[in-house]
Formats: structure tokens, C-alpha cells, sequence
């Protein structure tokens, strides 16, 4: 490139140039990356603002224009701040509108009705005994559905029709019960989630027993019974349940509050099952794709791309959209949730551990290959002693995550306090919500300080 003080013919060629089309003349200029940047952000910006056909947003690539013009025709280069900040201004105005902001459309009430009951958290009530019995019913009918009669223990229950599809109305009856009690009837799906009755399916169903302990009454198939099903045209055993209680003193956690616990216990669970299976294949991974190790020739430097490669690809996928997959392989539940948390974590710590593994202190690898080593031996007496603090300390950071991620992959299906979480959003029932919130809180808050205590320790 010429050094010489452009004149002010070159620098007035600039500007028609760039005039003509933006960013040309700083190319002619030896500018090459400053003109394609400069054209490439005129032309997204000008093929924006034509998308959302606003006319006052033109203003923002007529700015960028004239100042990549400014800019051309200048002697020294101008600050690209100026264009930035065109281009932020017409992008703001831009995100407002498609996200739609309006604080008119907030409707005070319905956060009233929204907010009162979450602060009542649904988790403990007076303790008390609890009578049950259940009877299952298919949903949908199968060819030659099994009957709908359940006897435990003195008690019978029954369904009539032994099956049906949602919505579909059905009588159920009861007997053996305690006598004149109030008796919660309950619908549960396959994998024993609770479904209210009760009006608008948002209530709890609750009847009363009669003198010798049976009662009578009619429910509809819940509108919600096969949500969650992978398969809404497959038929599968739900399940009616008669719950009754009497008060004995002192308090007990809540139906909600257990489910809760159960499904903040599954979560952990998941998150810990779900780490430790990627440890156990993200560790060998993690030495193919460490460029120290596998650069010594070209078939194992063919290995390290391919690895890598296969790594950024899963790592790019979210274990959301991964739980999805697994959820119609494996069906509903933990397990699924487990599977997505697992594979994406491989790819996660296979890039984390490898990573450690090129940072490490190059002198003892050195020192092992001097001495003949293999591969194998330089990685058990040079790579191993120094990377164990770093590799621990990784894998309590991602389960960590993995806590916070099953809380959400549960949303889809995969188990865990998410599913519960958005079973009780459908139903409506704020105060289960509310309990949800706080267990996730304290769950993430919890292994949060355990993790970062334990990495201070390690690290």
C-alpha cells in the first residue's frame, strides 16, 4: 500500500465512490476490512429497516451513508462510533416494536389475583391420616379395554366405562371408605401427576361419603390427560384416586409441598446422574481433543479436528431441545431429562477438560517424551498429576448447571420440579407455583454455595 498522504483528488474519488456504493472507497484506500465492514453493516441495516417499513427508521442507514461518505473523504479515518451508534438507535426502535412493548396493556387486578395467593406457598398443613384407594382407567380405548374395577382391602373401586377419551364423561364409585368424610377425587396420568376435577379444572373435586362409606358421583376426563402423552392416539392406564384425611394435631407437608420435595429431590438426582455419566465419557474425549497431545502427526491431528468438530456440534444444540428427542425415544420422565443433561454435558466438559489439558505446564511432557514414553505413559506421568484439581473443580461447576438446567428441561416433558412446575401453571394453581419458586430458589442457592466453597477448595 502506497504510505503517501492521500491528495485531495484520491480522497474526493473516495467519497463519490463510497457514495456510490458504501464502503467502496476506503477499499480503493487499502481499507479493505473497514469498507466490507462498513457495506455489509449498510446493507443489513438498510434491508431491515425496508423489512419493518417504518419511515423515520430510513434515517439510520441515510446516517451511516453520509458518514461512510464523511469517512472516505477524509484524510485521517474517523471513529466507526458514530455509525455504531446510528445502527443501535434504528435497532432499539426496531426491538421495540417487534417485541411489542406496552405497560397500558397491565392489568392490576389479575396481578392481584396472581400475586395474593403466591404469597400463601402451598407446602405445609395440619397433620393428618390419610385413607385411600384408586382404580385405573385407559384413555384412550384400546379394542378390549381392561375392566376398571380395583378391591384393596376391604375397599372397591370402579369406573364406568372401563375407558374413554378427554372430555368424555364417566361415573365413578367408591366404597369401604371412612363414613361420612370428605373425599378428594383426584385424576392422575400415567406418570402420576395429579389432575383436579373439581370446575373448570382448576378446583379440587371434593365430595362426601356416606354412612357406610361409599359415594357415587360423574367426572369428565381431564381436557389435560394426554399433555404430556408422546403418543395421544396410544391407549395408557390413568389412574382415579379417593383421598380422604382427619385431622390427628400438629402439621404435615401438603400434597403440593411433598410433590414439591419429590421433584426438587428428582431434579438433584438428575443433575447428579446426568454429570457423572458425561464425566465418564467426557475424560478419554477431552485427551482426543487437547492440541498438544494430538498434534503429533497428521492422522492423530485428523482425530483432534474431528473430535472438536463433533464437540462444538453437540454444544451448540441445547439440552432443551435435546431433552425433546429423548422424550419420544424414552418416553416422559427423569430419564429422559437425565439422557439430554448427559449428552450435552460430554461435549461441555470434553471442551472444558481439554482446554485444562493444553494449558498445562509443558516441561514434565517434555521431560516423559525424552525419556521414550508413549502417548499413553506422557498422559499417565505428565498430563494426569497436573490436571485433577482443575477437572474436579469442573465437574462440580457444570452439575451446578445441570441443577439449573433440569429445572427447565422438565418444561418438555423431562421430569423433575419443571414438570410439576408446568402441570400446576396449567392448572392454575398459584400457590403450588409459589412453593415451586421457593424450592427452586433455594436448591440453585444452596449448590451454588457448595460448589463455589468446594472449587475455592480445589482450585
Amino acid at each position: 500500500m502506497d504510505d503517501r498522504p492521500a491528495t485531495n483528488f484520491q480522497l474526493s474519488m473516495s467519497g463519490v465512490l463510497s457514495a456510490l456504493i458504501p464502503g467502496l472507497g476506503q477499499i480503493v484506500r487499502g481499507q479493505r476490512y473497514r469498507g466490507v465492514s462498513i457495506l455489509l453493516g449498510f446493507l443489513v441495516m438498510l434491508f431491515t429497516v425496508i423489512w419493518y417499513g417504518e419511515p423515520l427508521w430510513y434515517a439510520s442507514p441515510i446516517a451511516i451513508w453520509l458518514w461512510n461518505i464523511w469517512d472516505a473523504a477524509s484524510l485521517r479515518s474517523r471513529s466507526i462510533l458514530l455509525p455504531i451508534l446510528f445502527g443501535l438507535l434504528a435497532a432499539y426502535s426496531i426491538g421495540w416494536r417487534v417485541v411489542g412493548i406496552d405497560f397500558s396493556k397491565a392489568d392490576m387486578n389479575r396481578a392481584k389475583m396472581i400475586v395474593r395467593p403466591m404469597a400463601r406457598p402451598d407446602f405445609i398443613q395440619a397433620k393428618r391420616e390419610h385413607n385411600q384407594m384408586w382404580v385405573p382407567v385407559q384413555v384412550p380405548c384400546a379394542p378390549e379395554p381392561p375392566t376398571a374395577v380395583r378391591e384393596d382391602n376391604g375397599k372397591k373401586a370402579t369406573v364406568i366405562p372401563d375407558c374413554g377419551t378427554v372430555g368424555e364423561t364417566m361415573i365413578v364409585s367408591v366404597s369401604g371408605l371412612w363414613p361420612n368424610a370428605e373425599t378428594n377425587v383426584v385424576w392422575n396420568n400415567p406418570i402420576g401427576n395429579p389432575m383436579m376435577l373439581g370446575e373448570g379444572e382448576i378446583s379440587m373435586l371434593v365430595l362426601t361419603t356416606d354412612e357406610t362409606g361409599s359415594l357415587t358421583t360423574t367426572i369428565h376426563v381431564p381436557t389435560t390427560a394426554l399433555v404430556a402423552a408422546p403418543d395421544p392416539t396410544l391407549p395408557q392406564l390413568h389412574r382415579v384416586y379417593f383421598d380422604q384425611y382427619r385431622p390427628i394435631g400438629g402439621y404435615e407437608l401438603s400434597f403440593i409441598g411433598n410433590e414439591v420435595l419429590k421433584g426438587a429431590f428428582t431434579t438433584v438426582a438428575m443433575a447428579l446422574i446426568a454429570t457423572a455419566m458425561a464425566v465418564v465419557f467426557a475424560i478419554p474425549i477431552s485427551f482426543l481433543a487437547a492440541h498438544n497431545l494430538m498434534s503429533g502427526n497428521p492422522i492423530s491431528y485428523l482425530i483432534y479436528v474431528l473430535v472438536r468438530t463433533l464437540l462444538n456440534i453437540l454444544r451448540s444444540i441445547e439440552s432443551l431441545i435435546i431433552a425433546i428427542i429423548f422424550v419420544v425415544i424414552v418416553g416422559l420422565g427423569p430419564f429422559a431429562g437425565a439422557l439430554a443433561l448427559a449428552v450435552h454435558s460430554i461435549a461441555a466438559l470434553a471442551k472444558l477438560y481439554s482446554e485444562v489439558i493444553e494449558g498445562i505446564d509443558a516441561g514434565p511432557i517434555e521431560a516423559i517424551r525424552a525419556t521414550g514414553a508413549n502417548w499413553m505413559q506422557t498422559v499417565r506421568y505428565a498430563v494426569i498429576p497436573q490436571i485433577i484439581p482443575p477437572f474436579t473443580a469442573f465437574t462440580i461447576y457444570r452439575w451446578d448447571i445441570n441443577v439449573r438446567s433440569a429445572t427447565i428441561i422438565g418444561f418438555v416433558g423431562g421430569g423433575g420440579i419443571g414438570f410439576l412446575l408446568i402441570e400446576l401453571t396449567r392448572v392454575n394453581n398459584m400457590r403450588g407455583i409459589s412453593s415451586v419458586f421457593i424450592a427452586i430458589a433455594v436448591i440453585v442457592v444452596t449448590l451454588d454455595y457448595i460448589s463455589a466453597k468446594m472449587r475455592e477448595r480445589l482450585v
